[in-house]
């Protein structure tokens, strides 16, 4: 069979099976596309099917769009791996689980090994002062918002634990502070417009292109409230807003906070697969899809980059994808692939959670997209 007829079967089951409403899948080999599908809704209750351009809101697929600016920035010589983050964001200065001051560095936010997590989800703090992330509303800046944890210890010493977290939203506060801008300002001087992306973004000022948001549910997927809490696992349960990729207000959240194309995310993992391709140098592109946290494990077979995560044991992990893939998600139903031996690049965007990013879906088109 086919890859064609491979991808096109799980998608065409994962449909059948009410599992996703709608979906665009992208699948590019050595720079060529070689396979492309919109399928579903994108706003089932109107009868609007996707297109090829639908906008999907990101959650952490915002992620390696301001890692890679932020590599950018150091290779431009505007900061450092090794800087502390307290010498860049003098607000931000939460202390170590001693309870003394701890120094984060850039290079520790960048593979999720600062102290910092995303525990217990929405509340990480408190019921009554929580930060809040990328996927809530809000009208707080992120000095309002993140420095709320200068009165909470961090979960380990940074640099001896991995743990996925808010690393990111801080980075992309760095970067506003370096460059004395936004951070979308950042993200469109270093990684947007040499890539010539003009979809993603903080803010999204074009609704009809937007999908309508849906959380799995019996006997068929529903339209997410505002808010809307849906379970990923009985102790993992995350408070969406879709409204808040339409609010110009809330605080530019670099872990979470985009919206955007699946093409888009496909030109930025194509920067990564052409060495960089103008943006970063060919040794911080090469970088980004390496091993960067030593012993340390995600989870067992599986490392982290600057990007995302790094598939050493694909046996170990019961994956998919082949030894060497870097790939990652975001909870809204999104899920990124790149292989540098195949030079395969893969995106499956939907706008259904959890089933598109910790769902079977986006692992049967990475079984359909490798042969397995």
């Amino acid at each position: 069979m086919e890859l064609s007829q491979r991808v096109d079967a799980a998608i065409d089951r994962a449909l059948d099976e009410a599992r996703v409403v709608g979906t665009v899948v992208m699948v590019w080999r050595d720079g060529q596309p070689v396979y492309e599908r919109a399928a579903g809704f994108a706003d089932r209750e109107a009868g609007k099917p996707v297109s090829a351009d639908t906008i999907f809101r990101y959650a952490s697929v915002t992620k390696p769009f301001v890692a890679a600016a932020a590599l950018a920035m150091i290779d431009a010589g505007k900061l450092s791996l090794d800087d502390h983050v307290s010498d860049r964001l003098p607000w931000f200065h939460p202390p170590g689980p001693d309870g003394r001051q701890a120094e984060i560095t850039i290079r520790q936010l960048l593979t999720h090994t600062a102290g910092l997590t995303y525990r217990p989800g929405a509340g990480i703090l408190s019921v009554h002062d929580p930060i809040t992330v990328g996927i809530e509303n809000t009208e707080l800046t992120l000095e309002d918002n993140f420095s709320r944890h200068n009165t909470v210890p961090l979960a380990y010493k940074p640099g001896t634990a991995w743990e996925y977290s808010i690393a990111i939203d801080i980075l992309g506060a760095v970067l506003a502070e370096v460059e004395g801008s936004s951070v979308e300002e950042a993200l469109n001087r270093y990684v947007l417009r040499p890539l010539g992306i003009s979809d993603t973004t903080f803010c999204v000022t074009d609704r009809d292109r937007v999908a309508v948001p849906y959380f799995n549910a019996d006997p068929v997927p529903q339209p997410m409230g505002e808010p809307q809490r849906v379970a990923f696992a009985p102790d993992r349960i995350y408070t969406f807003s879709p409204a808040r990729i339409f609010n110009p207000r809330a605080f530019q959240g670099g872990g979470g906070g985009m919206a955007g194309t699946a093409g888009d995310v496909i030109r930025l993992l194509e920067m990564v697969r052409k060495g960089g391709d103008g943006v970063l140098k060919p040794e911080t592109a090469a970088a980004a899809i390496r091993n960067q946290i030593g012993d340390l494990n995600v989870r067992p077979g599986v490392k982290f980059g600057f990007i995302g995560a790094v598939t050493e044991d694909a046996a170990l992990d019961n994956s998919p994808l082949p030894n060497g893939a870097v790939s990652w998600g975001g909870v809204y139903g999104n899920r990124w692939c790149f292989d540098p031996e195949t030079g395969t690049v893969a995106v499956a965007m939907t706008n259904t959670a959890p089933e598109g990013c910790d769902g079977a879906f986006p692992f049967d088109v990475w079984r359909a997209v490798f042969g397995g």
